[in-house]
């Protein structure tokens, strides 16, 4: 059998999102880390991530930065990609910093709907997200 990669623009959102979940898994092993995809959104989960030290996150899986209301005190962390860099925030911890330097919560979207998402990673938010940054080629480390 030949492979050939597939084009991520070609994807419908169910496959995008299994791909995005394969690929920050992949980044996530690099810190110790295995992942298990849920059947629904458990408690705004789409995945859990267990650490080698056996502490364990409870991660929403997005197509880029965002915040919303209904993950406040869940304890949830956020994952998104920004090319080829992730970031995996806690969203309960970052969320009053963001509102501070942003204007998100005045927006319509944040007061009438209880969310917000950037269309890209603004230029003022990197230093803010930089603790938050995974760094990692997904290639296996040999032994």
């Amino acid at each position: 059998m030949k492979l050939k990669k597939v084009a991520y623009a070609d994807l419908n959102a169910r496959q995008k999102e299994n791909f995005n979940f394969q690929k920050v898994s992949a980044v996530l092993a690099e810190y110790g880390f295995i992942t298990f995809r849920l059947s629904d959104d458990w408690q705004g989960a789409d995945f859990i991530a267990l650490h080698i030290s056996g502490k364990v996150l409870r991660v929403q899986l997005k197509s880029r930065l965002a915040f919303y209301r209904k993950y406040e005190g869940k304890e949830l962390y956020v994952a998104f990609a920004d090319g080829e860099t992730w970031y995996l925030y806690p969203h309960d911890e970052l969320l009053p910093k963001v509102l501070a330097a942003t204007t998100i919560g005045a927006t319509r979207s944040w007061q009438q709907h209880g969310g917000y998402s950037f269309k890209g990673l603004p230029k003022d938010l990197r230093d803010l997200l930089f603790p938050y940054r995974l760094t990692g080629d997904t290639k296996p480390m040999s032994e």
